[in-house]
């Protein structure tokens, strides 16, 4: 890349963990990033199930779930930052989705020197959303959690504790490095794939399967 070419934008896009990637948080992870910008990045790890279901975490905040399909579907470890939280990835919630505009982030809530870090858009249905350009939304606020548990809120929804976050440069020196694997985000991989499979949906996105794969191999 020339100096004069603009920087990479990896948001609505997975990072597929390659083989020499030994960090406990992230071997063998797919990781949808929710925003990517010059700043750093934020993400959620899609296919680490914590031992928790989503019953047993709305049992946790007092509520009861009586959406049946979702009662038994794990909830996931999305990265290793404010584990204690909870993060809601859904299908938009608009009326009229805006998926060209950026997502709105704040700074001063992440671990990661500089990342950004989730926060209000003020146009989502929920009190605290990160709008994604590609139509989805992260959701952070408990209004989307009362929603489910009324039976109403998003059809597809994923929760996860916890998220991953990069410094300022760190994802871009991670790629060089051949960490990761990138390709744009497929939400059927996120909704509708089981999680054991989802290492290797994501994979052939890119045409490859795992056995392929070296620990020096390049990105795409």
């Amino acid at each position: 890349m020339s100096a004069d070419s603009p920087p990479i934008n990896l948001t609505h896009h997975f990072l597929i963990a390659m083989p020499g990637l030994n960090d406990e948080n992230f071997n063998r992870s797919v990781v949808y990033l929710c925003e990517h910008s010059e700043r750093g990045a934020l993400g959620l790890v899609i296919n680490k199930p914590s031992d928790l279901d989503m019953q047993a975490l709305f049992h946790k905040v007092d509520l009861r779930l009586s959406r049946e399909d979702l009662a038994h579907q794990p909830v996931l470890q999305g990265g290793p930052v404010h584990t204690e939280r909870g993060f809601v990835l859904h299908e938009t919630m608009r009326a009229t989705p805006e998926a060209d505009e950026p997502p709105v982030v704040k700074e001063d809530d992440a671990e990661a020197d500089d990342a950004p870090a989730p926060t209000e858009a003020d146009q989502g249905v929920y009190a605290s959303t990160l709008t994604i350009p590609g139509g989805l939304e992260m959701t952070t606020s408990r209004d989307v959690l009362e929603a489910l548990s009324n039976g109403a809120g998003p059809r597809k929804v994923l929760i996860s504790l916890g998220y991953s976050a990069w410094g300022q440069g760190q994802l871009e020196s991670e790629i060089a490095e051949n960490s990761w694997l990138t390709v744009g985000a497929d939400p059927q991989v996120i909704f509708d794939t089981p999680i054991e499979q989802r290492y290797e949906r994501a994979l052939s996105l890119l045409g490859l399967q795992a056995w392929m794969l070296s620990p020096d191999a390049g990105h795409a």
